[in-house]
């Protein structure tokens, strides 16, 4: 993946070139867009276990970044033990129950179901 930014507007994309390709990107009117040349970003806390709390911690404990950076690690570890459940992370499920039990029944807001309804409104939250 490389990117570009157009010269006139500023807007960048990124475009997939094979290794021996030219690496040069002319929109449909012709025009020319200039590269941009960036550090890599290789990641080294790749082969982090799904399932162990502790190799989590440990394996990002010396990771720069952001918060962010650290909830989407751990939002892709949840999409991972979703896959190898039928779709259900049953951390995410642990975690939800404890948090209802806590707090009297009172549901997390991403444990919310998608639709409330009653006899005068239908409201759909987006997820």
């Amino acid at each position: 993946m490389y990117l570009f930014e157009n010269p006139e507007t500023g807007e960048v994309v990124e475009v997939f070139f094979h290794m021996n390709d030219e690496k040069s990107h002319t929109d449909d009117s012709g025009l020319e867009w200039n590269r941009l040349y960036g550090n890599p970003q290789l990641s080294t806390h790749a082969s982090i276990d799904p399932w162990n709390n502790n190799d989590f911690v440990n394996k990002t404990a010396d990771m720069k970044g952001t918060v962010g950076d650290l909830l989407d690690r751990s939002a892709e570890l949840s999409a991972k033990r979703a896959e190898q459940h039928d779709g259900v992370d049953p951390v995410k499920q642990k975690y939800f129950k404890k948090y209802r039990e806590e707090r009297g029944g009172a549901r997390h807001h991403h444990d919310k179901a998608p639709v409330y309804e009653s006899k005068n409104v239908k409201i759909e939250f987006d997820k």
